[in-house]
Order: structure tokens, then C-alpha cells, then sequence
């Protein structure tokens, strides 16, 4: 299986109070298909018989009900302590995964939680980019200058910000190549005084799909909302939905307009 790029986002889980109806609401949105992660209730997620992601059971019901991000490192140990000297938090320190990965979970500066994945028989995704499975991933945050410099502090990432300066959005790249469009890997968004005041900065997890407006009609006819009605970007046709347990996330339709890096060869 592919490694990937240091820093770039290889893995994503949703913490719901209960798996089991996660499973069937998953299945039918996207046609996920489901096996036992090994780790009590987690349950992996397979689109066309490739690993796209997992639903993992809640710790603990104070817990929110979320999506999560991982970006690949070399070792989280080493990175958990720049995480630390950067001005973000370490919530949870190393931990084996089963024999999958060793994990870190994060926040940065302005309290955006994401995880590290350091891996071991897992590298992470086996598809992405493409319907049914991860596309992109972005933090949204109320202080942009601490939150760019702690992510291009630790994952070395370089910044490209939209030439429309009427838009506050800046574009990562991973470090060692060359930044822009073409090989962005995420991007950072602002929380204005369009978003709720009590809205902490959070990283909101994209999803591929073929049609944007039928998947966020299955998301209410299966129970869950539309926080954002389908709309287009340069990139294609985005919805910003929230499942019926709760857990927010976006879909993209159009992929293959959608700026990203692809696993580097093994």
C-alpha cells in the first residue's frame, strides 16, 4: 500500500454515540460497506472494497460528535512535541491503534481538534478523491495569524492565499513542493460573524460524491440536516450537512477539479 506525504491527510473517523446507526446511514449515502476494525465497536469503512474511513464508538457521551482529520507523520511522538512548543496542544499523547497506526490527538492555537497518524500496517486511505471517499479537509478558525504560522511551524506547510481578497482563505501545501492549487492538500477558512459567536474553530472533513444536490436530500431523508445548501466553487458543488447523530460534514461533487495530493509511491 502506498505511504504518504508527511503532513497530508490520510486517515478520518467519526466519534458517534452509536456506530450501528452510523453504519446504516453511511451505507446508504455513500454505499460504504462496513467490517470490524478489531477495536471493539470501530467499524472500517470500505467504498468498491477500498478502506475510505471508519465510525468509531464515543468514549464518553460529554464527548462532541464529530468528524476527525489525520495528517500522516513519520513519527507523532517527535511531532506531539512541536505540536506543544508551537502554541497547540497535545490531547492525548501516543497510542497504539491496534496494529494499524500510532495515533496523537491535537488542537492548535485556536482550539481545532485533529489527529496524528504515524502508521503501522495502515497507511491510511486506499481511495480518495474520488466518489465515496475522503476529498479534502479545512480549519476554521477566529485567529488566523496564530493558526497559519502553528501549521506551517509544524507540518512545514506553505501557504497560497485566493487572489480574491474579498475571500479570507489561504490554501496548504505540503513542504517540499511547490505551493498553489496544484498541490494543495487542505486550506484554512475564517470564522466570521456569519458563523454562531459559540462556534469553536473546527476542521470540516469533504467528502466526493457524484451529485451534490441528490446526496444532501438523502442526508434529510435519512434523518440528518443541511446546514449549507448546495452551492458552487470554482472547484464544483459544495453542501455543508450534518448526519443524524450529529456529526457535521461537506460534500464535493466535480473531484477531479479538486485541488489535491496523491499518496506518494511505496
Amino acid at each position: 500500500m502506498a505511504a504518504f506525504t508527511e503532513g497530508t491527510p490520510c486517515w478520518v473517523d467519526a466519534a458517534l454515540p452509536d456506530v450501528e446507526a452510523g453504519k446504516r446511514f453511511y451505507g446508504e449515502l455513500f454505499g460504504w460497506t462496513f467490517e470490524s476494525g478489531g477495536y471493539g465497536k470501530y467499524a472500517d469503512a470500505f467504498s468498491e472494497g477500498k478502506l475510505v474511513a471508519a465510525l468509531a464508538p464515543k468514549k464518553d457521551g460529554r464527548m462532541p460528535t464529530v468528524w476527525g482529520v489525520y495528517f500522516a507523520t513519520r513519527d507523532a511522538a517527535v511531532l506531539a512535541r512541536k505540536i506543544e512548543n508551537a502554541g497547540g496542544q497535545v490531547i492525548t499523547s501516543p497510542e497504539l491503534l491496534g496494529s494499524s497506526a500510532t495515533i496523537v490527538v491535537a488542537a492548535d492555537p485556536g482550539g481545532a481538534v485533529f489527529g496524528l497518524w504515524q502508521p503501522g500496517d495502515r497507511p491510511g486511505f486506499e481511495k480518495q478523491g474520488k466518489p465515496g471517499s475522503f476529498c479534502w479537509a479545512e480549519v476554521y478558525t477566529r485567529d488566523k495569524e496564530r493558526v497559519d504560522a502553528f501549521y506551517e511551524s509544524v507540518f512545514g506547510f506553505q501557504g497560497t492565499d485566493l487572489p480574491d481578497v474579498s475571500i479570507d482563505f489561504r490554501m496548504w501545501s505540503p513542504a517540499g513542493t511547490e505551493p498553489g492549487e496544484d498541490t494543495a492538500i487542505g486550506g484554512r477558512s475564517v470564522l466570521t460573524e456569519a458563523f454562531p459567536a459559540a462556534m469553536p474553530g473546527h476542521f470540516l472533513t469533504y467528502f466526493s460524491v457524484e451529485d451534490c444536490d441528490a446526496t444532501a436530500a438523502t442526508v434529510t431523508r435519512l434523518g440528518g440536516r443541511i446546514q449549507a445548501a448546495p452551492f458552487d466553487i470554482p472547484y464544483g458543488r459544495v453542501a455543508v450537512l450534518t448526519d443524524n447523530q450529529g456529526a457535521i460534514f461537506a460534500v464535493l461533487a466535480e473531484p477531479d477539479a479538486q485541488p489535491g495530493v496523491k499518496p506518494e509511491a511505496a
